[in-house]
């Protein structure tokens, strides 16, 4: 199952107690023994077509993985349609330069079979793939339980991307209070945008993952929901430590803020020393500046070292003033 040029974009396998054998066609892999794991990637219309004959699968559930729609968990009458998404920190498009970027997978989760659908090779379900394939799953095979690794396996991708926010975070905290460089302000902002961007991945797999948590879907049997209850607990807590994380950014803002306000004052008090020691002097040189022919001081041969003088005597007892009064 492949196209021109060799690369495979449909495998499929059927597990057994007896141990794993490859399956060459899509009509025949569902009527095999034991459980049927079908992987599609980069799939063309006609690919997807054959896969939704083969599984009576919607065609509407196949779209949603092309069209990448919000996750979520749609149950049918034969299987459990399950829309999922990887998650990652790479440079973007945009402005910025990193940002959330996601890529869907879809799990059509029977009672005996799993297809799972994606348009570009997905690191979890090629972890578990050989996984299965090579034996190494010690318990149970079914469709259920190999749906749920390859969930869990992308909900540990989430905690890596959470990771690195948060080290971001810590950069910038270190960063906040010793500089009022405009680039801290526009890293705030961005990994306050990650997080947001985060969370609106993080809310509706939560809710996708908690249809499977309860048992009422079909193809997820009673022994596995446990499984389920478990990712659902793991993304409650990644729920949780974004809002946290947002909330050190939010105040890390804050921070920065504070700092270029306080930055800002001493400059403006700084400013204001300076014009308070020079108006009395600006005041002195603008009086003897007056061109008026009667002014006595003028015919005093010392009359300039005095007005000098006193001009310094005046500036150094307001600077010994506002050192005094911690101006300065």
């Amino acid at each position: 199952m492949g196209r021109a040029g060799g690369h495979a974009v449909i495998t499929a396998m059927s597990a057994t107690a007896a141990g794993v054998t490859e399956r060459d066609g899509i009509e025949d892999v569902r009527a095999a023994d034991g459980t049927t794991w079908v992987r599609a990637t980069d799939t063309s219309p006609d690919e997807r077509r054959r896969l939704r004959e083969a599984f009576d699968i919607d065609p509407l559930a196949t779209d949603d993985v092309i069209d990448t729609v919000r996750p979520k968990t749609e149950e049918y009458p034969d299987y459990t349609f399950v829309l999922f998404k990887t998650a990652r920190l790479a440079a973007g498009d945009t402005a910025f330069r990193d940002e959330v970027e996601t890529t869907p997978v879809g799990l059509f989760v029977g009672p005996d079979w799993l297809v799972t659908l994606s348009v570009t090779p997905i690191e979890a379900v090629e972890r578990v793939w050989g996984m299965v394939h090579d034996g190494r799953l010690d318990d149970d095979t079914g469709a259920d339980r190999i749906a749920y690794r390859v969930i869990d396996g992308m909900v540990e991708g989430y905690f890596d991307v959470l990771d690195e926010l948060e080290d971001g975070i810590e950069t910038i905290e270190e960063r906040v209070v010793t500089t009022t460089d405009p680039e801290v302000l526009e890293s705030i902002n961005e990994i306050r945008r990650e997080l947001l961007s985060f969370r609106r991945l993080l809310w509706p797999s939560r809710e996708a993952v908690g249809v499977l948590a309860r048992g009422d879907a079909a193809g997820i049997r009673a022994e596995s929901e446990k499984y389920y209850r478990d990712v659902y607990d793991h993304l409650v807590q990644l729920v949780e430590l974004t809002v946290t994380y947002r909330d050190l950014a939010s105040g890390a803002r804050d921070i920065y803020l504070n700092t270029l306000s306080q930055s800002t004052n001493e400059v403006m008090k700084t400013l204001t020393v300076v014009a308070t020691v020079v108006l009395p002097l600006t005041l002195v040189t603008g009086l003897y500046g007056m061109n008026f022919e009667t002014m006595p001081e003028l015919a005093w041969p010392l009359a300039y070292p005095a007005v000098l003088l006193g001009m310094v005597v005046v500036a150094v007892i307001l600077v010994a003033y506002f050192k005094r009064e911690r101006y300065i």
